[in-house]
């Protein structure tokens, strides 16, 4: 399973599909608010919860048909699949692998981009844990979903459409911690439950996934 998140890392890197496409997507959506919305850092200040969620939602939904499609098309899903290994270990992995390369490089990246859009201070550390406990739930949301398009021709579009109206609570509860941080209000309910999505989704999504490739790889 090591090997198998190396390997994942590796390719994800060299195939143009890691953090640094997900990095420059998040950068330009947030440097060209500004210009859409205008300079007013009253109303920057009080959007940039939400646009700091959709743009990191998205970034992430850029590399989402690589988890699976790569090995799909050479022969390395099949493998896996007969291989001593369960199938859901391998969605994790995969799921993990995506996380590690696209929603870890956003997190990280989020503070220094919620400075442009003037942040108020205390958000800055419920915008960062916010992203912690919801990235993870879009990486295992988008596993799934490129689990039931893989091989399909053109099926990015697809994927999207299957998968952005499972982003939504992720999106919700992501921003309304965020923004309620920011402005000095109780987070708790909202954390329990984006917490409970992203626990809900590595749970139970690993079991889904794989019995979706096992019927698209008969």
């Amino acid at each position: 399973m090591i090997r198998l998140l190396i390997r994942d890392l590796a390719l994800a890197v060299r195939a143009g599909g890691g953090f640094g496409l997900g990095l420059a997507f998040f950068l330009i959506v947030i440097v060209l608010v500004p210009f859409g919305v205008g300079p007013e850092t009253v109303l920057l200040a009080r959007i940039a919860p939400g646009i700091l969620w959709i743009g990191a939602l998205l970034a992430c939904l850029l590399s989402l048909d690589r988890i699976f499609q790569l090995d799909f098309e050479d022969g390395s899903l099949d493998l896996l699949a007969t291989a001593p290994i369960p199938m859901e270990g391998v969605v994790a992995v995969k799921a993990l692998a995506h996380w590690l390369t696209t929603g870890l490089p956003l997190v990280m990246a989020a503070p220094f981009l919620g400075v442009m859009l003037n942040l108020p201070g205390p958000g800055y550390a419920w915008l960062v844990l916010s992203l912690v406990l919801g990235t993870p739930a879009l990486s295992m949301i988008g596993a799934f979903g490129a689990a039931l398009t893989v091989g399909l021709k053109r099926g990015g579009l697809l994927l999207s459409l299957l998968v952005l109206p499972l982003y939504v609570p992720t999106l919700i509860y992501g921003t309304e911690v965020a923004r309620r941080g920011a402005e000095g209000l109780a987070v708790a309910t909202p954390l329990a439950l984006l917490a409970g999505i992203t626990l809900a989704a590595v749970a139970l999504l690993p079991f889904a996934a794989a019995a979706a490739l096992r019927v698209n790889l008969r």
